[in-house]
């Protein structure tokens, strides 16, 4: 048994950065985690992922080498090469985590934790022995999210015809024939990987649009691209009972008015994930649950148990990896009784990084509408853009939404190359309450794809320069 001032549940994007600030603060720290470090973001998701979408992303670099003179033969496509290599970007990075555990004296807790009497935790390891540990000041939960099925029409994981985001990344190759279900993020990302590397791909998706969260115009630019790209896209979908077998899957789809029945090799089911509150003793130390399955917790991130905390996916939406590794930070800063600014939940990015890549920050403008709010819109296709056309990346657009009497940033969209990286400029501007009129007297290099930022701004006040 061990004492620590501050013992974190999980060591995923909310853990391990709470940790890592716990200690610059000075308090002895713990993390009980039974994977890698770095949790689902680094070992399942947004890091694996990512070097998949690169692999994707040069693949068609090359299909389209003709036009910028380089003439690549016998080219060929091997997902299994592209597979293994995100799963050493996973490990490097998940390595890298341990390094700054060992760097700031963290002790990792290998084990699946559970709460005890008190701040107390129990740590199981894959031995089966527990050991018993006590926090002085604080526990914090951070046990994240994991992937769900839909068996409610038939499509239980089954790991080989029926996969998630999770099987999708041990692979050894692309499947001929594949349905996305789900068209978020995740959805979006993996159709984009699978299309790249050769397969034939669907994507069903309930709602009327691609990508339901993000701005109208943003949703229907994405589907243009998809669809010039080959990939299918179902939206209003309804899906009946599936029949699985080990083969394949047929689903009976309806929509438009047509109801047909559609066969596929293999099933990617990408229709969200489920926050993990069964921690054993979470109950019983009197931590409680909302009505959407998430725990509970004040705005200083404190659960209903005193001494208790919650970051991350399991504390509530948005379920981004950003967003928990903020709250990490706020809720060391807040154990450690030092000066803290709180999570901005108003201004947390979106970023979706298939391609073209979409990016928001704020409000969308059926949002603007649904409030009430005067507002002008300004939008800047990237067609017009100097270093698109020098790239050939030319899909898209910046688009910003500005109050209309004092130029407030209300919202910001962005769908094309790199967008990812761009819209961190409105999260800046907003953080800071800079105006349109503040962004348009920063000069943007030219010629840069931010220019298309610029333009934008000048768009919203109706002096646009280069359309």
């Amino acid at each position: 048994m061990s004492t620590f001032d501050v013992i974190y549940v999980g060591g995923g994007p909310a853990g391990y950065v709470g940790a890592l600030r716990s200690a610059q603060l000075g308090q002895n720290v713990a993390v009980v985690e039974r994977e890698g470090l770095g949790g689902t973001c680094v070992l399942w998701g947004c890091i694996p992922a990512k070097a998949l979408l690169e692999a994707a992303s040069i693949a068609q670099k090359v299909a389209k080498g003709k036009e910028f003179g380089v003439t690549a033969e016998k080219v060929t496509l091997d997902y299994g090469v592209a597979m293994k290599r995100s799963r050493a970007v996973s490990a490097q990075n998940s390595k890298g985590v341990e390094f700054l555990f060992k760097k700031n004296k963290i002790t990792w807790l290998k084990g699946t934790g559970a709460l005890g009497a008190g701040k107390t935790v129990k740590v199981t390891g894959a031995d089966g022995k527990v050991e018993t540990h006590t926090a002085t000041k604080a526990v914090v939960i951070a046990t994240g999210s994991r992937v769900k099925g839909l068996p409610q029409i038939g499509l239980e994981l089954n790991k080989t015809t029926v996969i998630s985001s999770d099987e999708a990344l041990t692979l050894d190759k692309a499947p001929a024939t594949m349905a996305v279900i789900g068209a978020g993020a995740v959805g979006c990302e993996f159709a984009d990987v699978f299309n790249a590397f050769g397969s034939k791909v669907t994507i069903l998706e309930v709602m009327p649009r691609l990508l339901p969260v993000e701005d109208e115009d943003c949703s229907v630019e994405l589907g243009k691209a998809f669809k010039k790209r080959g990939i299918e896209v179902i939206t209003g979908a309804k899906l009946g009972t599936a029949k699985v077998s080990k083969t394949g899957v047929t689903i009976p789809v309806e929509a438009g008015g047509e109801k047909k029945d559609m066969t596929f090799d293999l099933v990617l089911v990408a229709a969200g994930r489920a926050p993990n509150v069964d921690v054993p003793g979470l109950k019983e130390a009197g931590v409680q649950i909302t009505e959407r399955g998430f725990i509970k917790v004040n705005d200083k991130l404190e659960t209903t148990a005193k001494g208790i905390y919650a970051i991350g996916d399991v504390a509530g939406p948005p379920m981004l990896a950003h967003k928990g590794s903020r709250e990490g930070h706020v809720v060391a800063d807040i154990i450690a009784g030092v000066h803290h600014h709180p999570v901005n939940y108003g201004n947390i990015p979106n970023a979706t990084y298939c391609h073209p890549e979409v990016a928001s920050i704020g409000l969308t403008e059926a949002q603007c509408k649904e409030k009430g709010l005067k507002y002008k819109v300004g939008k800047f296709h990237f067609s017009a853009n100097g270093r698109a056309r020098t790239s050939g990346e030319t899909e898209g657009f910046v688009k910003v939404i500005r109050d209309e009497k004092y130029g407030e940033i209300l919202g910001a969209h962005i769908i094309g190359a790199h967008a990812t990286e761009l819209i961190h400029e409105f999260a800046v501007a907003r953080e800071n309450e800079y105006t349109v009129e503040e962004i348009d007297l920063a000069i943007h290099a030219h010629p840069t794809l931010s220019e298309a930022i610029a333009e934008a701004v000048l768009d919203s006040m109706g002096k646009m320069l280069h359309a």
